[in-house]
This record gives structure tokens, sequence and C-alpha cells, in this order.
């Protein structure tokens, strides 16, 4: 929300829970999970996107699967997944189309999670990242 008159939201990648409601200042909304939510429609969840390409593989997500004390050697492994992935180049250019992209992701944990690893990927690949959203 902006602070003064003729301010503006800020722009750039935020990450969300796809759990939470859809709201307008989302702006292009993008599910960077490989398996669908589980309780969430498709019509809840009003998605632009599903980026399926861009989520771990399924071996490291297997071998993951939120365990909080390996989560620095799983970041380390998807930011080399990501390094070689074009699906997440092709997530920078989407960043340069839409003043705002919304990457949404299925897990409990808010900090923990491969989409937060995601963003700080994208904001070191020269996207326009917005931490406080």
């Amino acid at each position: 929300m902006p602070d003064a008159p003729g301010q503006t939201d800020p722009m750039g990648f935020v990450i969300k829970r796809v759990y939470d409601r859809a709201e307008a200042s989302d702006g292009y909304r993008v599910l960077v999970d490989r398996l669908w939510p589980r309780g969430v429609s498709k019509e809840r969840a009003e998605l632009d996107l599903w980026d399926k390409d861009v989520a771990p593989s399924p071996e490291l997500r297997t071998e993951w699967h939120h365990n909080r004390e390996r989560f620095d050697e799983f970041a380390e492994r998807y930011r080399g997944e990501l390094d070689a992935n074009d699906a997440a180049r092709a997530l920078v250019a989407l960043g340069e189309e839409h003043d705002r992209v919304t990457l949404l992701f299925g897990a409990r944990d808010e900090q923990v999670n491969h989409a937060a690893v995601l963003i700080e990927w994208l904001g070191g690949h020269g996207a326009s990242v917005d931490r406080d959203a």
C-alpha cells in the first residue's frame, strides 16, 4: 500500500502461500510447486501460470521433504538446479513483462521452503524482488 499520495506500490517478485486469498495487488500469479496443492481448487488459486519446471526436481524434493535441519544443503542444491534451468531464466524474463509477479507455494513454513530460495536466486540474477511484501 502506498505511504503517500502519488507513491506507487513496490514492484517485483514476491512470494505468498497459495492458501492465502488472492488479491488484485498480487499481479501475475505463478504457482511454483511441482505438485498441485491439496485442497485448493483451480478457481480459488486464480493462477496465471503453473510453472512446474522451476520447482525443485522430484529427487531433491523427496530427499529434503521440508527437513529444517537440511535446509542449507537443500538450498545449495536447489540453487545449482536453478542455475542450469531454462525455466528459471524464463521466470526472470517474466518479471520484466509484469510489474508484480507473485510466486505461490504450498509449504506450511513461510520461511523454510523452496520459494524462499527461488526468490533469493531471482534477486541475485537481476530480477526485482520485493522482500517486504
